[in-house]
């Protein structure tokens, strides 16, 4: 924040296109040249030329062909597999044709039935291994569910490893190199005397130019049938452990199928980009000039050599009743992360609430005598 109206404005000005000559070639790395009013890009190196959409324009600009992508990609699981559906639920799973499933791994109902297979189906690329199992998973659930202060004391028991069952999910997965165009209004604070005081007030100036980001792995949970939000909320892994697939990684396990096809799990993928992007422009942006304040960013994103992914992931799924109601819960199998759902005791948030109160009128009390 400047302390007075007359601060030195020069350096602002100067820098309010941010410097692009060390944007790198995507091909072959050389520096490329930026022409701000054709918003192109060129190297003279290799004859890369790119164009990038307006800050305004809210648009974008990819390089992928995924009809291709997904002709070439395998359909043999390795193996011969079944498909179960949940006609309470509508999950569909994937086993082994040796393995038997007499309930829904997702909301445990027993109201299911065999499908055809779908041959057409793209078989997983690679596989995140278990690393919890179904006894470590149930006694973090216990150490989870021991820290709810209002939960039933019978419900924490509810809940045995039995309950527990192991499915590896469907993900896409994206890497791709960003380009975006941005335009901002920055603002920097400075001090005016008023009377016996000061006022502040607010300068502003226009800013524009380009930011790079690599996006590796961002991930898209591909299932349009399972709604559960505990399944998202535990959704991170370690994507280094990947592994080639093999059958035998799934063995003993279901695994259920994409419904959320390539393109539109690379539609979803890019609202989640987006978000990072524009909290890596805001940063960028602070960075170079150590505004105040920072508003009316646009920004417009070209995206180059996507690629993806189609991995299956571990998870712990199980649900148990308490008075007449089921309660979900997720477990990732790989880091342990929990989320789930855990019913509430009235009696014990009565109780809190009048320790609360009767704290209350105590410390009235004795304020008032002293």
């Amino acid at each position: 924040m400047a302390d007075n109206e007359d601060f030195n404005m020069q350096d602002i000005e100067q820098g309010s296109t941010v410097d692009v000559t060390d944007k790198k070639c995507p091909n072959c790395g050389a520096t490329v040249t930026y022409n701000p009013e054709t918003l192109t890009m060129a190297c003279d190196f290799c004859g890369y030329t790119r164009e990038l959409p307006k800050p305004d324009q809210g648009a974008t600009i990819e390089e992928i062909d995924f009809a291709s992508a997904t002709i070439r990609s395998s359909k043999d699981w390795g193996s011969k597999m079944k498909s179960i559906n949940c006609k309470n639920c509508g999950g569909e799973t994937i086993y082994d044709d040796a393995e038997t499933a007499a309930c829904c791994p997702f909301c445990g109902s027993t109201n299911v039935m065999p499908v055809d297979n779908d041959d057409d189906v793209m078989a997983p690329g690679g596989v995140v291994p278990f690393e919890i199992s179904q006894d470590k998973a149930a006694s973090l659930f216990q150490a989870w569910i021991k820290k709810k202060l209002f939960v039933p004391t019978a419900a924490k028991k509810s809940c045995a490893a039995k309950n527990f069952n192991g499915l590896y999910l469907p993900y896409w997965t994206y890497d791709t190199m960003t380009t975006s165009t941005y335009s901002a209004r920055i603002g920097f604070e400075y001090k005016v005397k008023r009377g016996d005081g000061y006022e502040t007030k607010v300068r502003w100036r226009n800013c524009w130019g380009i930011y790079d980001e690599f996006i590796d792995d961002q991930v898209v949970y591909a299932s349009t049938k399972t709604t559960d939000p505990n399944i998202k909320k535990v959704s991170e892994f370690n994507f280094s452990k990947l592994r080639s697939y093999d059958p035998q990684f799934v063995a003993g396990f279901g695994a259920e199928r994409y419904t959320l096809g390539l393109d539109d799990g690379w539609e979803e993928a890019k609202k989640l980009i987006t978000d990072k992007l524009k909290g890596g422009i805001r940063k960028n942006i602070q960075q170079k000039y150590h505004p105040d304040r920072i508003e009316s960013l646009n920004f417009s994103t070209a995206y180059d050599k996507v690629t993806f992914k189609y991995v299956l992931a571990p998870i712990w799924l199980a649900n148990y009743k308490f008075n007449g109601k089921l309660f979900n819960l997720a477990v990732n199998g790989q880091t342990g992360k929990i989320s789930g759902q855990a019913p509430v005791s009235p009696w014990k948030v009565a109780i809190a609430v009048a320790i609360a109160i009767l704290a209350i009128i105590v410390i009235c009390l004795l304020l008032g005598n002293s």
